[in-house]
């Protein structure tokens, strides 16, 4: 059993005293925190330790494993060149790890490094953890956030255990990142409803060691409270996956607008019921299942025609069952696809362009799949994962200006006075607050610069989940 224990940490650089001038005695729970598990973890003789940080070299889709003998980095960014910290890298485990990952078909590796100075997010657990280690022949790991869902996250968790255990490696894991930035009104980052929330149910997690449940926040609900620890603590998931810990929260925090949460996860032996990944893919099963079985007619059809299409790269015939509302009405309709909460495609037509609304659905949802430029095609591998909508607009009626937009009621259609460009956005999106908002998106999309003069245009929807 070679993970020994993981840690869940915050990066606030001015919790160190050089930078933070007297303001680190404002989260005095955290600093006593941080002193407290890394003793502890340096008491653990720990040969390796894998720090994942959301300030390392990151990618959409791959997790950047950092290369070399080792690194330094300097607080240079925080006025502070002064203040230097320098590791070497366990380039073994780095090896074996690599060779994990490609066996397992996790996109990770080494390659792509933009900047192998150390980040602010290694740096500062290393500041309390090299107080204790001393001269102690530790190596560490460095390893990236992704774009990618909680398991794969997981997955990467798993394979940094296996190595571990592989090379009889005293490991323990640290995930660097803070929970919500945006729990004040006039802060640096704005505030969010989802903030506060956030904080408590991911406070309540660690505090527990649930990490089935913190794999199962969603992706877009963790975006609107604007974290930056998440992603590490799935991580963490998979480290730990199949053994029992005790979990500690030892600190909570948030007088600056951004939640720091200090917790341990202490490894005490082998629990084969906490299978965090394989637990969570039973629970998308599950959900997914659900789904299928509650769809309407709208959802049926833009499923299957994706479906397919995408087995078999032709056309399906429109089922003949279908109801009279969708044989008789024409509509514009929009059909979009979602992968673990994350948009996977999404094409309409605002008018309508075809015969009936259900062939307006059929053409679009192939159109989702495969021809939207954002996206790479689907492939059939991800079908049993996709979550899919359609949005039926009514007729679109001229407006005079923002103020008779509601974008909570309303999509928008912005077209340029000058050549016809048209950008479009549905209503009621997950963090589109105001008609400024909708408007300045809708010209984005129609590449029109702010200063364009513009005709405007809304509409409603029915949507069918």
């Amino acid at each position: 059993m070679s993970i020994l224990a993981a840690y869940a940490v915050p990066h606030p650089p001015l919790i160190i005293p050089t930078i933070g001038q007297g303001r680190e005695g404002e989260i005095a729970a955290t600093v006593r925190a941080y002193y407290e598990t890394m003793r502890a973890a340096a008491e653990l003789r720990p040969d390796t330790v894998v720090i994942i940080s959301p300030h390392a070299t990151a990618y959409d889709d791959f997790f950047h494993i950092s290369p070399g003998a080792g690194a330094e980095g300097t607080f240079a960014a925080f006025g502070h060149p002064e203040i230097s910290i320098g590791i070497e890298y366990d380039e073994e485990f780095v090896r074996a790890l690599s060779s994990t990952v490609s066996e397992q078909n996790i996109p990770a590796g080494t390659l792509g490094e933009k900047n192998p100075a150390l980040d602010h997010g290694t740096m500062i657990p290393l500041f309390f953890l090299s107080e204790y280690l001393g001269d102690a022949p530790t190596k560490f790991v460095r390893i990236g956030i992704a774009g990618l869902p909680a398991y794969t996250h997981a997955l990467l968790g798993q394979a940094i255990a296996a190595t571990a255990e592989r090379l009889g490696r005293r490991t323990i894991c640290i995930a660097s990142g803070d929970l919500s930035h945006r729990l004040m009104e006039g802060g640096t980052n704005g505030f969010a409803p989802e903030g506060a929330e956030f904080d408590e149910l991911c406070t309540a997690f660690m505090k527990t060691g649930d990490f089935l449940s913190l794999l199962q926040i969603p992706g877009s609900f963790a975006e609107a409270a604007g974290h930056c620890g998440l992603n590490g603590l799935w991580v963490l998931a998979g480290a730990l996956d199949r053994v029992a810990t005790g979990a500690k929260l030892h600190s909570y925090e948030a007088p600056f607008g951004v939640g720091y949460a200090v917790a341990s996860f202490t490894v005490t032996g082998r629990d084969a019921g906490t299978d965090y990944a394989a637990q969570l893919v039973r629970a998308e099963d599950a959900a997914i299942a659900e789904l299928r079985t509650a769809e309407d007619d709208y959802v049926r059809l833009a499923r299957m025609s994706i479906e397919h299409f995408v087995r078999t790269h032709l056309f399906a015939s429109l089922p003949s069952d279908l109801p009279q509302e969708l044989i008789e009405k024409r509509a514009g309709a929009f059909v979009s696809i979602k992968k673990y909460g994350k948009l996977r495609g999404c094409i309409g037509t605002f008018l309508p362009a075809q015969k009936t609304l259900a062939e307006e659905i059929f053409y679009n949802a192939v159109s989702a799949a495969a021809h939207d430029g954002r996206f790479e095609p689907i492939e059939e591998g991800e079908l049993s994962r996709l979550v899919y909508s359609v949005d039926v607009l009514s007729t679109p009626e001229s407006i005079e200006s923002a103020a008779q937009l509601n974008p909570k009621i309303y999509g928008v259609i912005v077209r340029s006075l000058t050549d016809n460009r048209r950008g479009l956005l549905l209503p009621d999106l997950a963090g589109i607050d105001t008609a400024e908002d909708q408007i300045a998106i809708a010209r984005e999309k129609a590449r029109i610069q702010p200063k364009e003069p513009i005709a405007l245009a809304r509409f409603t929807v029915e949507r069918h989940r």
